[in-house]
This record gives C-alpha cells, sequence and structure tokens, in this order.
C-alpha cells in the first residue's frame, strides 16, 4: 500500500497530514528518509515517525508449527510440493515463515504476520539461540565434540561458538543436542561433515523461548501471551500490547 495510507490506517493522521509529514522529513521507512508515493509492505517493512515505530493495529498471529519432513518452508513451491502453509488454516491475514528448515528437516519452525519480529529474530545481531537433536553417523570423541563447540572451518568462515552434549548412542550412530545462535545455510549439516561425522536427521525443538513440546509433525499452536512477550524482549522489542491476547 502507499505509504501516506498506511499513516493513516495506523491511525496517525490523514492521508493528506501524511503527505505533509513525509515532505517534512519525519518519516523514515527501513532507515531511509521516505519519499510521496512509496509503497511499503507492513508486515516487512519498518516505518518509524520522528523516530518512533508505527505500526498497523491489525490483528497480530504468531505461532508454532511442528514441521513434518517432505514439506518447504515456503509460501509457494513451483515443484509442487508440499509447504507449511498447506498445513495451516486461514487466518485472515497473510503470514509467512521466520527463517526456514531444509525440506529432509523436522521440528519447530514459528510463523507470524509481524515483519519487525521475524527480522529481528533472524538478524545474527540478536542472536537469538536454536535447539536441535541431531542424529549424526558414528561415535563422536572428545576431539570432535569440542570442534563442534569452539567452531569448524566451513564455505562461509569458522561457524560461532556453539552447545554441544551426547544425549544417546546407538550402536553405529549417536544423538547430540546442538545450540547454534547463528544459522548458515545447511549449517549443522556441514558442521557433522567436517568432523567426519556425517548427519543423519535433524529435528528442531526450540526457537529462544518457545519450545516444540508435544506437538505431533503437522500441527500448530498459537503462542501464549507468556511466550510473546518473552520472544518480544529476546529481539528487543517493547510495545505495550506484546502481552495481549491473539
Amino acid at each position: 500500500m502507499r505509504l501516506q495510507k498506511f499513516l493513516a490506517q495506523a491511525g496517525v493522521c490523514s492521508r493528506r497530514a501524511a503527505e505533509e509529514l513525509i515532505r517534512q522529513g519525519r518519516v523514515e521507512v527501513n532507515g531511509e528518509k521516505a519519499e510521496i508515493g512509496r509503497s511499503v509492505d507492513p508486515l516487512r517493512d519498518r516505518m518509524r515517525l520522528d523516530g518512533k515505530p508505527v505500526f498497523l493495529q491489525t490483528k497480530r498471529i504468531i505461532l508454532a508449527l511442528n514441521k513434518p519432513c517432505n514439506c518447504v518452508t515456503t509460501a509457494s513451491d513451483p515443484q509442487g510440493r508440499r509447504t507449511v502453509l498447506d498445513l495451516l488454516p486461514d487466518f485472515g491475514v497473510r503470514i509467512f515463515p521466520v527463517g526456514r528448515l531444509d525440506y529432509d528437516t523436522d521440528g519447530l519452525l514459528l510463523l507470524t504476520n509481524d515483519g519487525e519480529l521475524a527480522n529481528r529474530l533472524l538478524h545474527p545481531s540478536y542472536g537469538i539461540s536454536k535447539v536441535y537433536d541431531v542424529k549424526i553417523k558414528g561415535h563422536p570423541d572428545k576431539k570432535a565434540i569440542e570442534q563442534l563447540r569452539s567452531g569448524v572451518r566451513i564455505e562461509e568462515g569458522v561457524t560461532a561458538p556453539a552447545g554441544v552434549e551426547i544425549i544417546r548412542e546407538l550402536p553405529s550412530s549417536a544423538w547430540l543436542r546442538i545450540t547454534l545462535h547463528q544459522g548458515w545455510n545447511r549449517q549443522i549439516k556441514r558442521m557433522g561433515d567436517a568432523v567426519g561425522h556425517p548427519v543423519l536427521k535433524i529435528r528442531r525443538i526450540s526457537y529462544g523461548p518457545v519450545c516444540l513440546g508435544r506437538l505431533r509433525p503437522g500441527e500448530y499452536r498459537l503462542l501464549r501471551p507468556d511466550e510473546i512477550l518473552k520472544i518480544y524482549e529476546e529481539a528487543r522489542i517493547y510495545r505495550s500490547d506484546a502481552g495481549d491476547e491473539l
């Protein structure tokens, strides 16, 4: 929508008054001074008036989904594969995944219509923790575990320090619990390859303060008010309505 329409729908002022605010240089979009006639996406762009965030007064959706394997983390797929949105009802607003999980990875995926929250959860500077249960081939020794913890070299560079513990050993494989604060593409799989223990399975069990819990594959739930407060705090977004019921 046009920026002046957005400001009007957000209750700031009339469209005509919004145009004057834009001319005065008091409105910013994604950190840049806005111009008359600019189009914005209320779910992805960040608008500010005199340095203060401006939001539409719409129903906020934040939900946790147990993404099953063989499902893509996109709104649509040119190959016709099942997407995570195919598993959800119509909430009356456009929602989108926060980040992604690989096609063959299952576990916790957050979806929302709050673009600012999604951007901050994904930005590496906020260091939001993500915890995975990872099945690897073979039994790692102390050296391999320490390498994973301290960082291994992959294409982008050396991975950031990670939490790594062995939670179960099987005859020819082992389950690790790995905590990451970054999210390079296929990072866990490449970390396993780097220490000589290929990854066989990955399941994400938490994202920041939100846990997978007892959700079955394909099931979802709306976040509780206390979870919403905590996740906004971790993203360093402070809104008076953050803990309101959805």
